[in-house]
């Protein structure tokens, strides 16, 4: 039995989710942006976490650990190379770790790149990932701590799994980066469908998640730095990975 998932807005425009296992109904939380629409979500659904999947340090992302950890008494997990960073953490984890939430196993993804020490969560029995701020819907993580090679190869490792995986991010930050693609690759039929999705979904306030790697592969530019067209718009045919990926970081950063 998969995953079950609900997913809710924090702060201005961060993601809480609280993810299930149906089958011993064990729950965690993906993150800890905001206390109150939380306590919210939990009651609403009537699931108490039993610990917090922490993806990396960023206050956006841990503001409510010790709250919850008080209030519930939850364990707390996080990467090993910020721990000293993440309030009440319990449990560290590197690359190739598990995690488990019920009988449901997650792989420990280290995906640096927005901070140096982030990681992701990649439950393949479910074929759910949850990428935080280093992949986003049509976008991905500002460089905060690290060079571009490294985000890249963060984003090769998820590019690396099944196309069928849903995608859980960290902020609903879709449409302006459906703007910015479309800069990019304007040419792209997939993009500029999804794109008017996209519009339509937040005039009428509605998510832009879950996404799917699938449609990230097909209309995201910091997924398609090898493809030839994308390449012709920058004038950088003949440019490495490397190159063509930090370039269209940076215009990304100027836009």
């Amino acid at each position: 039995m998969p995953l079950e998932i609900e997913q809710f807005m924090c702060r201005n425009d961060n993601f809480g989710v609280l993810a299930r296992d149906t089958e011993t109904g064990e729950v965690a939380l993906i993150d800890a942006p905001e206390e109150r629409p939380i306590l919210e979500a939990i009651e609403r659904t009537g699931w108490t976490p039993a610990a917090i999947l922490t993806t990396h340090r960023h206050g956006d992302h841990v503001e409510a650990n010790l709250a919850l950890k008080k209030r519930f008494g939850l364990t707390i997990f996080g990467p090993e190379k910020e721990a000293d960073k993440i309030p009440g953490i319990d449990r560290t984890l590197k690359e190739g770790d598990t995690v488990r939430i019920g009988r449901q196993e997650g792989r420990v993804i280290e995906t640096p790149g927005h901070t140096v020490g982030h990681i992701s969560y990649h439950f393949p029995q479910s074929g759910i990932a949850f990428t935080a701020d280093t992949l986003f819907a049509l976008g991905c993580g500002r460089l905060f701590e690290c060079k571009p090679p490294v985000m890249l190869e963060s984003l090769k490792k998820l590019a690396a799994l099944p196309l069928e995986t849903v995608i859980y991010c960290g902020h609903e930050y879709t449409q302006a980066n459906a703007r910015f693609a479309l800069t990019i690759d304007p040419t792209n039929s997939a993009l500029k469908e999804r794109a008017a999705r996209i519009d339509g979904l937040r005039s009428e306030g509605r998510p832009t998640l879950p996404t799917t790697l699938a449609d990230e592969m097909a209309t995201n530019p910091f997924l398609r730095w090898h493809d030839p067209v994308i390449r012709g718009n920058l004038g950088m045919e003949d440019a490495s990975d490397q190159a063509v990926f930090a370039e269209i970081r940076k215009r990304k950063d100027l836009a």
